[in-house]
Order: C-alpha cells, then structure tokens, then sequence
C-alpha cells in the first residue's frame, strides 16, 4: 500500500469519526429539547381537557335549570334543589342522593366514578317562608356542577362560599373537590304568581 492510499483511509477513518460524533451531538440536542417541551405539551392537553369540561358542564347546568324551569324536575325527584338555608351562595356542599346526574356517557351514572358523567346540585332560596313548596312562589336557585368521579370518595370542599371554582387557566385537570361550574339564576313560580308573591320572595329578612 503506497503512503497516499494510507493517507485517503485515514482521512475516510476520519470523516467517519466526525460523522457518528454529529449524529451523538443531534441526538443529545433533540433530547434536551423533548425534556424541555413534554411539560408544556401536557399542560397544553390538560388545559384543552378541562376547557371542554367546563363546556359540557355548563350544558349541564342550563339543562337542569330548564328541567326545573319546564317542571319535569319535581320537589318528590331526586336531585331536586335542597334548601339553602339564609345564605344562598354559602349552601352547604351535597351528598350523592341530593344531586341530579347528568348521563354523557349512555351508561346511566354507573358506575358512580365515571369520569365523563356530571353530578349537578341545586340550591334554592325563597324569602317568603309561609310554604314549604318553593315551586308555587318561585324561588332563587343556585347551581354547582361537579364531576361525578367526585362522589363518595372524594371530600368535598366544605367551604364553598369562600372557596375558588376551579379554572380553564393553570387549573391543569381540575380539583375533584370543586365544581366545576357554580351559576345562579331565577326560577319562577308556577301559574300566574302576583306582584305581591315575587316582592315576598325577594325581601330580606329583617
């Protein structure tokens, strides 16, 4: 072998060496990139998740209320809105027999810790204490949205008043202890109720 074909193999030997050397480098850089890019891409399909629970468990809520709204919800149902007591926003959080599930799978709540299913609760509120049926003078209602998987494992936050819902924005999947949407609304009453009725109901107490 004559010194300038020794010359071409080491060069080729070399030139071999540099190219597995780049392919080392290429892979570490793109590693390093993955492990700083996983975490945003999962926060991001966290996020886009509990944005469209969010949405489904506002279809939710406006389902419920016009179920009460319509009288398909009867005081005798279960899930029926249970009694505030004084203070509307700081109604006390439900069992699972107080609430009214809200089936988005087709499998009628079952089993209880479905991740799909909502539990909604209803609170209502009337100031006119002289009956005991709030559908016949209308009342305030109150409506909490919690995910079904919430129920009977999870403890419920047991203070809802000053507690923070949950939200699209750095809430990730969510906290099972919180509702996912809370809203309040009017639900009058049945027949024709009379100026008088609705000034009864809305008054405070003295």
């Amino acid at each position: 072998m004559t010194k300038r074909q020794q010359q071409q193999n080491l060069s080729q030997s070399r030139d071999s060496g540099y190219t597995i050397i780049e392919s080392l480098v290429a892979m570490i850089v793109v590693s390093v990139l993955m492990i700083a890019i996983a975490p945003v891409m999962a926060f991001s399909v966290a996020t886009r998740v509990q944005a469209r629970r969010v949405e489904l468990a506002t279809q939710a809520a406006r389902t419920y209320i016009d179920a009460l709204r319509a009288g398909a919800i009867k005081p005798t149902d279960s899930g029926f809105p249970i009694p505030a007591g004084g203070d509307l926003a700081g109604a006390r959080v439900p069992t699972l027999p107080e609430t009214y599930c809200v089936d988005m799978d087709g499998g009628n709540c079952n089993p209880p810790s479905s991740t799909t299913d909502f539990r909604v609760q209803g609170a209502w509120l009337n100031q006119d204490v002289t009956g005991t049926d709030p559908t016949s003078k209308g009342y305030q209602l109150l409506v909490r949205v919690y995910r079904a998987d919430s129920f009977p494992d999870v403890p419920l936050n047991q203070t809802p008043k000053t507690a923070t819902k949950q939200s699209v924005v750095g809430s990730g999947l969510g906290d099972r202890t919180m509702p996912v949407v809370e809203m309040s609304t009017e639900i009058p009453a049945t027949g024709a109720p009379s100026y008088k009725s609705i000034l009864e109901r809305l008054k405070q107490p003295r």
